[in-house]
């Protein structure tokens, strides 16, 4: 083995707790055992791997680092080494674990009543109840201020009404955490559950990217919901915010995966493939390259692991979160696209892994904040300045 077998350059082991690294071990022997051998055929024929989920519950992987009602309660750190070795399989399979964990239980973790916690975070983290996340709406990704879905009062209960889009797991969601302005124009949580009247999840077909996921369509006609289903503690965009927040530190380590995978398959093939009688990791350019993706990875995961200690400790802000989202996940695109240049033509093919690599990033680039709107996050934060738009 050479040095850039593992993809730990500067010894980041060492700055592993015992207990991280039996984690991180866990999961991939799991990927590599037994997510990985499905996941070619589950991007060719757009479908989620579901006969993993009750090994992801059984593993803890649900709502990992939450605390209490059945979750495993891991450090910041060893769920961030969760999501890395779940991307390094698929995007898929860390994007189900994100909004299981992240977005839906999260939500309620942090903004409902005891009751709701109660009720739901058990099965969730037993994986006998999967959740999804509903706020991107057709019109409005970005700018989820502008929503146009509508809770109205009436009774004791309230009357949903609207469309969101784009809603990983929202097919086999048994439990919808959707937001919606209410009378008065303040955003609201409600927990809507598969089946009742007037609500419906339409599969989005045709992807080429993260095709080993289910993304969704939810629609929401006159959905009457009694007033138990509201998240009482949240009340404005802090309340959806604060759960993408989670979701875009998973993203900061998962990002790693995808890069790092893309990076081994290119190094092995550069040392394997011939031309002009010597091996192509014999050639200049082609070293640059290697060493290229193998420096952004190891900063990505410097990056990853401080954000991580800073979350453990509490005293990681939102802005921070959003500066390792938006380099992490820019340098998993740029090692997957010279992954695909190095391999040739075989980049194009599921005989290797990059391609699909690439293709899933694109939507990872895209959701929980766009590069572009990380960017003016970060902006603002060390200005003080809104940007002119």
């Amino acid at each position: 083995m050479t040095a850039g077998d593992d993809v730990d350059y500067y010894g980041l082991d060492e700055l592993l707790g015992e207990e991280e690294r039996l984690t991180r071990a866990t999961v991939r022997s799991f990927v590599e055992r037994e997510a990985a051998p499905l996941v070619t055929a589950c991007h060719a024929r757009e479908e989620f791997p579901r006969a993993l989920i009750p090994r992801m519950a059984e593993l803890g992987l649900f709502g990992a680092h939450l605390k209490g009602y059945g979750c495993a309660g891991m450090s910041a750190v060893a769920y961030g080494l969760v999501c890395q070795e779940l991307e390094a399989c698929d995007s898929g399979l860390r994007s189900m674990v994100s909004v299981q964990g992240s977005l839906a239980m999260y939500a309620i973790h942090r903004w409902g009543s005891e009751e709701q916690k109660r009720r739901w975070l058990p099965p969730m983290a037993a994986g006998r109840v999967i959740g999804c996340f509903g706020l991107t709406e057709p019109d409005h990704g970005s700018d989820p201020g502008s929503m146009e879905t509508r809770a109205r009062r009436d009774g004791a209960g309230w009357v949903l009404t609207g469309t969101k889009r784009w809603i990983t797991n929202g097919s086999i969601a048994d439990v919808a955490v959707v937001w919606a302005k209410d009378d008065d124009g303040v955003v609201r949580g409600f927990l809507v559950e598969a089946g009742t009247p007037g609500f419906a999840a339409r599969d989005i077909k045709g992807k080429f990217s993260l095709r080993a996921s289910i993304t969704s369509e939810l629609v929401l006609e006159d959905v009457r919901v009694p007033a138990e289903s509201l998240l009482p503690e949240a009340r404005g965009l802090s309340g959806p915010f604060s759960c993408l927040n989670q979701a875009r530190y998973g993203i900061v380590w998962g990002a790693l995966g995808a890069a790092r995978t893309c990076y081994l398959t290119a190094l092995a093939y550069a040392r394997e493939r011939r031309q002009f009688d010597r091996p192509l990791a014999g050639f200049q350019l082609v070293q640059q390259k290697l060493v290229h993706m193998l420096t952004e990875i190891t900063k990505g995961q410097l990056l990853a692991w401080r954000l991580g200690r800073l979350k453990d400790a509490g005293t990681v802000r939102p802005e921070q979160v959003s500066l390792a989202k938006r380099n992490n996940v820019q340098i998993a695109l740029d090692a997957a696209r010279l992954a695909r240049d190095l391999l040739g033509a075989n980049g194009i093919v599921d005989a290797y892994p990059v391609i699909r690599h690439l293709l899933n990033l694109e939507t990872v680039s895209t959701y929980e904040g766009t590069h572009d709107m990380h960017t003016l996050i970060v902006g603002r934060d060390i200005t003080g300045l809104d940007a002119v738009r």
